[in-house]
């Protein structure tokens, strides 16, 4: 199949089709192969997160500090009254997610690393406003994980909301905290669900805690998190150690077990643990070993897909009626590209590349 490319600046894509064998379930929408991409922006200072406007507009993320809008024609305008952000390492504008009534209140959900009064302890705070022109309008802090510490690293940061008032917030263990992550006095590694007015909301399970605000525990680093098209349940991958990333549909007061279970390493590979289950500890749906490095996860239809940033192609994953996964198949390969962020709006794919001068590229799967 031909694949129409516009060019990309710093990467020039030489494959000029693309084939992957069939996907054989009459069930399930599938992709077989990509059928064409088009760059819808490019210049972008490495994007983080991107939501599709009902008007075919986009707001996208670029982690050095900027929400920038993006209109049909690919022009660029970065958002004036933005809050002050941190962008430190990992840390900078990350997670964007639209309210389900944005066609009529115009108000979007950011993530942001913001610094204390001292500039040099951060964390992730989440902001609600409403797009006006090119205006954040009136950008009011809904969520701040706590307490705020001097690292740059692990933020996790992606938001969903499902429609009932909740809204999902993934927060890492900030890399140097991760035994904290198995404790109930912190936001350290944990995903949380708060109202849309920024309350735990009323139906989580740990409101008498320090941390009424936890849905769920034991994460390393949620780059990843979707809502089930069929059963609003919300799914998350974990961003893991060397060999340790998983894919994890999310229980209600579950613990996901980092550090105590992992079946991964450290970077080095030194041992993290010598458990990879225990007993009141959820197992993973799909970890892969070695690590693709996930970051962003949309839902095609009932399958899912996820971008890789270390091994850079975007992965479709097959699942069985059960939500188990039967296979996967590797993307945008040629693209030669980290991808970031991924999302699927109508009949089409779009994804983000990271990169100094990344790129918001539409991406049509044949079906």
């Amino acid at each position: 199949m031909s694949i129409l490319l516009q060019r990309l600046p710093r990467l020039f894509l030489t494959c000029c089709a693309l084939s992957i064998s069939l996907l054989a379930s009459a069930t399930l929408v599938q992709a077989q192969s990509v059928s064409s991409m088009t760059v819808i922006a490019d210049g972008l200072e490495h994007p983080w997160g991107v939501a599709a406007l009902p008007d075919g507009r986009f707001l996208v993320t670029e982690r050095p500090g900027f929400v920038t809008l993006i209109d049909k024609s690919g022009q660029k305008t970065r958002l004036d009254n933005v809050p002050a952000i941190t962008a430190q390492r990992q840390g900078g504008a990350l997670g964007i997610a639209l309210d389900p009534n944005f066609a009529q209140n115009q108000t979007f959900y950011t993530c942001l690393v913001t610094a204390d009064e001292t500039g040099v302890n951060t964390g992730s705070t989440v902001f609600k406003g409403q797009l006006q022109g090119t205006t954040y309008v009136n950008p009011t802090k809904v969520f701040e994980a706590l307490p705020k510490v001097p690292t740059g690293f692990h933020f996790g940061c992606r938001l969903v909301l499902t429609g009932n008032d909740s809204l999902f917030i993934s927060l890492g263990d900030r890399g140097s905290f991760k035994e904290r992550t198995q404790d109930l006095t912190s936001h350290f590694g944990k995903v949380v669900r708060v109202t849309t007015e920024g309350k735990p909301h009323p139906a989580n399970p740990f409101l008498d805690s320090q941390v009424p605000e936890v849905f769920s525990m034991g994460h390393r680093n949620v780059q990843g998190m979707a809502v089930h098209p069929q059963t609003n349940r919300v799914w998350t991958h974990e961003h893991g150690p060397k060999g340790g990333d998983e894919i994890n549909p999310l229980i209600k007061g579950a613990n996901y077990g980092w550090p105590t279970i992992t079946y991964g390493v450290n970077y080095n590979g030194s041992i993290i643990t010598d458990k990879t289950e225990q007993v009141g500890l959820e197992q993973p749906l799909h970890y892969w070993d070695p690590s693709i490095a996930p970051s962003g996860m949309a839902f095609y239809g009932e399958d899912l897909l996820v971008g890789s940033l270390k091994f850079r192609y975007l992965n479709y994953i097959e699942l069985d009626a059960n939500g188990k996964v039967l296979k996967e198949t590797k993307l945008l390969e040629d693209l030669d590209a980290r991808i970031r962020d991924v999302i699927v709006s109508g009949n089409s794919v779009y994804v983000l590349t990271d990169a100094p001068n990344g790129s918001l590229i539409k991406v049509d799967l044949a079906q």
